[in-house]
């Protein structure tokens, strides 16, 4: 599998800044978040408990496909860790720009509700879970791995396929 970058996605909690940090150092890439690219207005609504809808999410959007377009001309490979929750969203991120992997953390809302309660001083508020499961729409062309596995298993299982 010729990959130069990977976006790893899922809702909210399903550990994707974990796996994505640790995959990019196993691999020697660089890592980003895309939580780190969200406008302000975007994570004031968070903050407040407001779900983002599709208008909201179309400079993140932008912004983040314009940060794998680039990786990928200069050759810089990276993992990010992105929700990229529909597959419009993934589709957006992919136009034009080959060579990217998805991997797509699996997890039970009771799971990953018991993750994201116990969390402190993260602007995704855990009543927001609901309308992230709401949307998600599962990718059928992504490397699945179930959540409930240790992060250690996953990063290994996509060292794996990748090399």
């Amino acid at each position: 599998m010729k990959t130069g970058f990977i976006i790893v996605m899922g809702v909210a909690g399903s550990g994707k800044t974990t796996v994505g940090e640790l995959l990019a150092q196993r691999l020697g890439w660089n890592f980003y978040d895309a939580d780190a690219f969200h406008p302000a207005d975007n994570i004031a609504k968070m903050a407040n408990g407001t779900p983002l809808n599709d208008a909201d999410r179309a400079p993140w959007l932008a912004a983040l496909h314009a940060l794998i377009s680039t990786s990928l001309k200069e050759n810089r490979p990276a993992v990010l860790a992105c929700s990229a929750l529909k597959e419009n969203y993934r589709q957006e991120l992919l136009r034009e720009n080959e060579g990217v992997q998805f991997i797509y953390l699996k997890g039970s809302y009771d799971l990953i509700w018991s993750r994201i309660s116990s969390r402190k001083d993260h602007y995704m508020k855990p009543q927001m879970l609901q309308s992230q499961f709401e949307a998600l729409e599962e990718p059928a062309d992504a490397w699945t791995f179930d959540v409930t596995l240790p992060v250690s298993e996953i990063v290994d299982g996509i060292v794996q396929l990748v090399e």
